[in-house]
């Protein structure tokens, strides 16, 4: 069975696309670097692949606050495009300035495309924070950490705005909670330096109702190799790769 194609959105000043592209192949997939540019161009479609992810980075510039102008050109060019991928369930991964770009979407965590419910603001340290951190897999539905509930992935993290809010709540109900940061014991925690930003509940990852859309702060392509302190990375890119699998499977024995 041939893998299916994962769009690797990309814009000026991203900056892990390659490495993100390079975990989605270590895990069996098949990715390709799609500019947005390209896409509002109408070069390329987003109909083409059967999964996008966002990388890290700093997307132009985080001019305006980090993935603003990235996640408005997303609505204002491509809304019809990202309507259409979402509603026929095709997961999609934002990871640190990608989950920033979903945020200032409305993508998550509620798909309210172009209405903001929740921000990612400065750290509590008031400064970029880049360190190994923990993540304590939640029991929230999504197909990007299925199977992995209850286990500590270790992998690096890197910003300088990474604490959620969310002004209509006091917290985000337990579905849309993906992953959260964890101490030495694997306990959720809201202690520096274990939880980097200060986000309240720990939280570092956070994912729709309908368990295809993640957004998270830490970097898993760069816990993706043997040359990494972990490879705890890439079963999330492992988990779309079998996740791939099984829709293409089911495709065709439909047919």
């Amino acid at each position: 069975m041939n893998p299916a194609f994962v769009a690797i959105l990309y814009a000026p000043g991203t900056n892990c696309h390659e490495e993100t592209a390079a975990a989605v192949e270590r895990a069996g997939g098949r990715a390709e670097l799609v500019l947005l540019y390209d896409l509002a161009a109408g070069q390329t479609r987003l109909e083409s692949f059967q999964a996008a992810i966002i990388p890290g980075g700093f997307s132009y510039g985080d001019h305006l606050g980090a993935g603003r102008v990235f996640g408005a050109l997303l609505v204002a060019e491509l809304a019809g495009q990202l309507h259409k991928f979402l509603d026929s369930g095709k997961p999609l991964l934002g990871i640190c300035n990608g989950f920033q770009v979903l945020v200032e979407a409305g993508i998550l965590p509620s798909r309210s495309m172009g209405q903001r419910d929740m921000a990612l603001v400065d750290n509590q340290s008031a400064h970029f924070e880049d360190r190994k951190v923990r993540l304590l897999v939640s029991s929230a539905r999504c197909v990007w950490t299925e199977g992995l509930v209850g286990t500590i992935l270790e992998m690096p993290s890197a910003h300088g705005e990474g604490r959620p809010l969310f002004p209509n709540a006091k917290s985000l109900p337990a579905k849309h909670v993906a992953l959260r940061f964890a101490d030495r014991s694997g306990r959720p925690t809201d202690a520096y330096p274990d939880n980097p930003n200060g986000a309240a509940g720990g939280v570092a990852g956070v994912v729709d109702s309908k368990g295809l859309v993640l957004g998270l702060m830490p970097h898993p392509e760069r816990a993706s190799l043997p040359a990494h302190y972990s490879q705890d990375g890439l079963k999330i890119f492992q988990n779309l790769a079998n996740w791939l699998d099984r829709r293409a499977f089911a495709t065709q024995t439909s047919a």
